[in-house]
């Protein structure tokens, strides 16, 4: 089960529905830069199909892929704590897309959306910082690289 289906499943009936509420379908092309780094996060989306890559720019060098997203998948965690900046880009994917401001809002009127919301993300957040700092020892090639991750654990 993805993170983000579990946000929507985690929550009361009524909850889901407020929350979808704040929500509409999107689709972006196959190549469409979704967000880029140092912009303002009013957004985020739910992976509905197709895949999303997840890059991060790199001075000098082309910009460098970090993660790849599918269904279910929460795509943009800057959104829950203001000032909200993106941090990485992304491309190719229809999804559900939120008004961050609205579910801030929701957030912090109804304690079951927050508490959900802000759980998920943080479990989010944390799965992909493992993941790429498993693909920076990995790039590396430290000897020492896997039992630096069994201590991170």
């Amino acid at each position: 089960m993805t993170t983000t289906r579990t946000l929507l499943d985690k929550l009361p009936p009524a909850a889901r529905a407020r929350l979808l509420e704040c929500s509409r379908p999107v689709r972006f092309a196959p190549g469409t830069r979704i967000f880029r780094q140092r912009r303002r996060a009013d957004r985020f989306w739910i992976v509905e199909a197709d895949r999303v890559e997840l890059d991060v720019h790199v001075p000098g060098h082309r910009d460098a892929a970090v993660d790849t997203l599918t269904g279910g998948a929460l795509l943009g965690c800057s959104w829950i704590v203001p000032p909200c900046l993106r941090h990485l880009g992304a491309t190719d994917v229809r999804a559900l897309e939120f008004d961050a401001p609205a579910v801030r809002e929701l957030c912090a009127d109804d304690p079951s959306v927050g508490e959900t919301a802000f759980a998920r993300v943080a479990a989010t957040t944390a799965r992909r910082l493992q993941t790429v700092r498993g693909r920076l020892l990995d790039g590396l090639a430290l000897p020492h690289a896997p039992e630096l991750l069994s201590h991170a654990r």
